[in-house]
């Protein structure tokens, strides 16, 4: 079982049509016909959105995708039209809410790794491939690849898992010259933001990405290089051979999946509530991130 353990109503805002509940955000249409994303606190983890939101949350990812959406601009245009919250909106809203374009979305979701973790590793382990992309033998969890890697996985609905696929799946699935320029941007603006990661002490080990097309233009959408969407280590206890320490939800995963929660994974029951002081410290690693990448205080 997955999906949502308890699933929220939309709001209703004057001027606004709901469209979408996701894990993290809540999609609209105004009156003008762009999109109103509005990321909330919830937060999501083998495949369940849990019951307890992570305070702040939602704003550290909006304030730090736009934050990358400004180091990005001469590599790729993105879809973000304004941060204005939308007049009767709650006042919850401000600081988590961005009016974009609406695009042609291209379903896939583009990633790009620099390092061996995650489902890469698993596929590695079994095959010496990640996506049918061959590998040096002897890599480990958390070692840097020869050159980052394009790794592109389907687009799941809520409740299910991306599943990785090939280069070749992808050139099938959306044409050729799309696949190839998908590739291109993923890695460029993967290569931009871990040298930035880099001067910052953290490592961008892997990251996601989601395009959609304004006419022939390619668009970077959605959220961007925040530690829902990519791992981040510590550069200073880097070591592979093991879990890396990270600023994402990992913190949330462990506790799930220790005793302490009491919850089985394989199970037919939802997930638990997490305790105080779990929320917490999570919101705490997403500070930390906002905080080290953009060398600005959290407010």
């Amino acid at each position: 079982m997955s999906g949502f353990v308890e699933k929220p109503e939309p709001i209703e805002v004057p001027g606004l049509v709901h469209l979408h509940t996701g894990k993290v955000r809540d999609l609209y249409r105004d009156p003008d016909g762009n999109l109103v994303m509005v990321a909330t606190d919830r937060m999501s983890a083998y495949d369940w959105v849990l019951p307890t939101p992570i305070p702040d949350k939602g704003r550290i990812l909006t304030q730090l995708s736009l934050w990358w959406f400004e180091r990005l601009t001469d590599l790729v245009p993105n879809h973000v039209i304004s941060t204005d919250v939308p007049a009767g909106a709650p006042a919850d809203w401000e600081g988590r809410t961005m009016i974009c374009r609406a695009l042609d979305m291209v379903p896939v979701e583009c990633v790009a790794r620099g390092y061996l973790t995650g489902s890469g590793l698993a596929e590695y382990r079994q095959t010496r491939t990640v996506c049918g992309l061959a590998l040096p033998e002897g890599l480990t969890d958390g070692s840097e690849l020869p050159s980052p890697i394009f790794t592109p996985a389907t687009k799941a609905a809520v409740g299910e898992h991306d599943e990785n696929v090939s280069y070749e799946e992808v050139a099938r699935q959306v044409g050729a010259e799309t696949a190839a320029l998908l590739r291109q941007t993923t890695l460029a603006v993967y290569g931009r933001a871990r040298d930035i990661a880099r001067d910052r002490g953290i490592i961008l080990a892997d990251t996601k990405f989601e395009f959609g097309y304004a006419g022939d233009e390619l668009v970077l959408a959605d959220e961007v290089l925040t530690p829902d969407s990519s791992r981040f280590w510590p550069a200073a206890t880097w070591q592979p051979g093991r879990p890396q320490p990270s600023f994402d939800k990992q913190y949330v995963r462990d506790w799930l999946t220790s005793p302490a929660s009491g919850w089985d994974r394989d199970g037919e029951l939802p997930p638990p509530e997490l305790p105080q002081d779990v929320a917490e410290r999570t919101s705490a690693k997403y500070v930390e991130a906002y905080e080290r990448l953009t060398g600005t205080k959290w407010a």
